[in-house]
């Protein structure tokens, strides 16, 4: 999953793409994102799926809100469209600040089926 996430976001506003976090002193405009859950699979038997699911929250970090809402709509297009994902877009885009670096965001939380 991690592996066809990070492709799907690459690239995306001529910024880098981080699994976790950013190193420090990254120039913007930049995407991280995380497994933040998911709804696990449990069968009645005991059985263990070969298959699942697991929410992700994608962060944007940019120099202008303008810039991190529009790379966060590009992020959401990307990962729509990767079969292998089975993506399900589970919040709308939340705009965030960063008072220390002075960064404008967007996080949104995706489910994926794999």
């Amino acid at each position: 999953m991690e592996t066809a996430v990070y492709a799907a976001l690459l690239g995306l506003g001529a910024g880098e793409v981080f699994p976790d976090f950013a190193p420090e002193g990254t120039a913007p405009p930049y995407l991280t994102f995380q497994a933040v859950g998911g709804a696990p699979i449990n069968f009645l038997d005991g059985g263990v799926p070969d298959k699942e699911r697991v929410r992700v929250q994608v962060n944007v970090w940019a120099a202008t809100r303008l810039e991190a809402s529009s790379i966060g709509k590009q992020a959401e297009n990307a990962l729509r469209v990767v079969a292998g994902l089975q993506t399900t877009v589970l919040t709308g885009r939340i705009a965030t600040f960063d008072e220390p670096t002075r960064l404008r965001g967007t996080m949104q939380d995706f489910e994926f089926f794999t």
